[in-house]
């Protein structure tokens, strides 16, 4: 039987760099060069780019939607865009490379599996290429891909992108990243974007289209500590489904299966699972990122906030958690302030004890003395939440291992926070 739409793997993925190296037009020239976009899109952008003097079809108004964005000529929002070919579903996250919108693309590539980052090949590796690699590896992003760009002005030079290659593997072997390629690519003329370049007989990597469709993001999601936050509790009342009591919500860890022992917490409980019911119906193997619903064997007080675990695998259970966390808002970050916190499904009000050090995100140094967090910056902070937490590392689960946190007074998200 062939693979259905809706069964197809989903890759996300993100675009970041400076401004000006191209990201928009890159991600037009994926759009066009694969077929996804419809004949009056093009005609609609043909007609712009004419009307503004552009010698080319301008491909980065398919994804600047922001009057401001296409005035100036930049992007400031991020902007989402999906495309499928035969192989998989892709989301875009279109995110910009200024330094005032850094909190934009903390945001855009916080769920990636895979980052773009792009270089202009003429100026090479900028502090904003520095800033874009080191938050692709905070927030856990396994895969990062350098996409020199603009190599047709350059007279497609070998030496050239062998040397920002260099560059850039020199400052990314400071961060924890996993996976680093790099594809010489021109988006403007679609050099190595879907099909392959004449131009540069010398490089002999895939191109940009086949690296998406194929590279392997199955291990991407930790299939090994068994987490399931309970979103809600399903009792139907209904005749049919007199004694129905499922528990709903999106498995952020391992593999679950019909006769498992499971652990809830916080009480502590043990229980078999009973079934597992998704919206296609019921299943003998689920696994992150899942909705699903789970029934137990045992009738357990289980409410929104609790997580069903392993009794031999369980997370961290805590009130006094660090996080590395980037400040998205104009009003500072207020040493001894109160917020309230958001973790999987799990609200509670913390106050930050200790502002560790902020990070300079050019040289990775820790400012110590400066502890003034505004908009845009990265710190390390420590807090006690009012109630334990059930988490886990960042690093080993991008579900269970990050929050966000919140004034309550506005109910403006101030923070998004990695557990450390």
């Amino acid at each position: 039987m062939k693979k259905g739409y809706l069964d197809m793997e989903l890759l996300r993925f993100t675009t970041a760099g400076s401004v000006d190296d191209g990201k928009s037009t890159l991600i037009g020239r994926l759009l066009y060069d694969s077929k996804s976009i419809f004949e009056d899109q093009y005609a609609a952008i043909e007609e712009t780019s004419k009307r503004r003097g552009d010698e080319n079809i301008n491909l980065a108004l398919l994804t600047d939607g922001l009057k401001a964005e296409r005035e100036q000529g930049i992007t400031i929002d991020v902007a989402y865009r999906y495309f499928a070919t035969p192989k998989r579903k892709f989301i875009i996250a279109d995110t910009p490379g200024h330094i005032q919108y850094t909190r934009n693309m903390v945001t855009g590539a916080s769920t990636a599996n895979v980052a773009l980052v792009l270089v202009d090949a003429r100026k090479g590796v900028l502090e904003q290429t520095h800033r874009h690699t080191f938050i692709a590896s905070l927030l856990g992003i396994p895969h990062i891909v350098f996409c020199i760009n603009k190599m047709d002005l350059v007279d497609y030079s070998e030496d050239r992108f062998y040397e920002i290659q260099e560059e850039v593997e020199a400052f990314a072997s400071k961060l924890d990243v996993q996976d680093i390629r790099f594809i010489p690519i021109s988006a403007l003329k679609g050099d190595n974007v879907v099909t392959k370049s004449d131009n540069m007989p010398w490089y002999g990597g895939e191109t940009l289209l086949y690296l998406l469709e194929t590279i392997h993001i199955g291990s991407d999601h930790n299939h090994i500590d068994c987490r399931f936050p309970v979103q809600f509790v399903i009792r139907p009342h209904s005749d049919q489904y007199h004694d129905y009591r499922g528990y709903a919500g999106r498995i952020a860890g391992g593999i679950w299966k019909p006769g498992d022992e499971v652990m809830v917490l916080p009480s502590g409980f043990s229980s078999k699972i009973k079934s597992i019911d998704t919206f296609e119906g019921p299943q003998q193997e689920v696994f992150a990122p899942m909705s699903v619903t789970i029934t137990l064997n045992d009738e357990i007080d289980i409410s929104r906030g609790d997580m069903l675990v392993r009794a031999n695998n369980q997370p961290s259970v805590g009130q006094d958690i660090d996080l590395m966390i980037c400040w998205f808002t104009d009003k500072k970050l207020v040493a001894n302030g109160k917020y309230a916190i958001r973790h999987t499904t799990n609200e509670a009000r913390c106050i930050i004890k200790n502002i560790l050090y902020k990070v300079d995100i050019n040289s990775l140094h820790r400012i110590e003395d400066d502890k003034s967090i505004g908009m845009n910056d990265i710190a390390r902070v420590s807090i006690r939440t009012t109630k334990p937490l059930f988490f886990d590392r960042y690093k080993r689960n991008r579900i269970t291992g990050s929050v966000i946190l919140i004034d309550e007074g506005t109910n403006e998200t101030v923070a998004a926070g990695m557990i450390l």
